[in-house]
């Protein structure tokens, strides 16, 4: 079990268990708009959602899960939760999710599959939950270009070598990137993140910034302790 400030996650059954990514992305999300209905798409052990439910008023969370036993993880991580009335697993794939969309979303965030590479293990669970095979980008871009309500935030996190093209698909659905941190392990390190927020309106000079988690090991900066201070029991 992984116990944070004031909830806890299960995630013996998933194959990816929970990671800085999540973290990072549940804690950066920007929230401004103040959502009624949030979505995340991937959910894992429902760790998004899970920091969502606890930054947010948001009276609809829901969270789509393609592979049976991370949702079911995801369900009861859930149903333990503080936010129980608030959150709801679909155990769907993001095609079937949207052949008949019956909401629309102010926040949709997914921490993605993302590893392109041609390699792969032999846990294929594992491998479903990372590789980019499972959800392509631009099928991740399509569905939130759908379903984002119309002042609404799409957020995700994904390698910093991919950025470029993520933010080219982006537009082509007209969703324009609003805030983007790019993240590094150390001050020495090579950038190895993109946070992006996206919305449908189109921003001239958004903020750009950089975030280092820490100065050598176990020393976090005081950036990434005030982002995470909020979740993590030794923050």
């Amino acid at each position: 079990m992984f116990q944070f400030k004031k909830f806890s996650i299960e995630q013996d059954r998933t194959a990816m268990k929970i990671g800085t990514d999540g973290v990072l992305l549940g804690a950066w999300t920007p929230i401004e708009n103040n959502p009624f209905s949030i979505l995340d798409i991937g959910a894992g052990t429902g760790i998004i959602a899970l920091m969502l439910a606890q930054r947010s008023n948001a009276e609809q969370i829901d969270a789509l899960e393609i592979d049976e036993d991370a949702y079911e993880q995801a369900t009861d991580n859930f149903e333990n939760s503080p936010w129980n009335d608030r959150l709801f697993c679909f155990h769907a794939g993001l095609d079937e999710f949207v052949e008949e969309p019956e909401d629309e979303y102010d926040l949709i965030v997914s921490n993605p599959p993302f590893y392109s590479e041609d390699y792969k293990s032999d846990n294929e669970q594992r491998d479903l939950a990372r590789f980019q095979d499972a959800m392509p980008f631009e099928d991740l871009i399509e569905a939130a270009a759908l379903l984002l309500s119309e002042n609404g935030i799409f957020s995700v996190i994904i390698p910093f070598k991919e950025e470029e093209k993520f933010l080219a698909l982006a537009n082509e659905y007209d969703l324009f990137p609003i805030k983007i941190t790019r993240v590094k392990g150390a001050p020495t390190s090579e950038i190895k993140r993109s946070l992006l927020a996206f919305s449908r309106n189109e921003i001239a000079n958004f903020p750009i910034d950089e975030l280092i988690i820490e100065t050598a090991r176990h020393i976090y900066t005081p950036e990434y302790i005030e982002l995470t201070k909020e979740f993590y029991l030794k923050m």
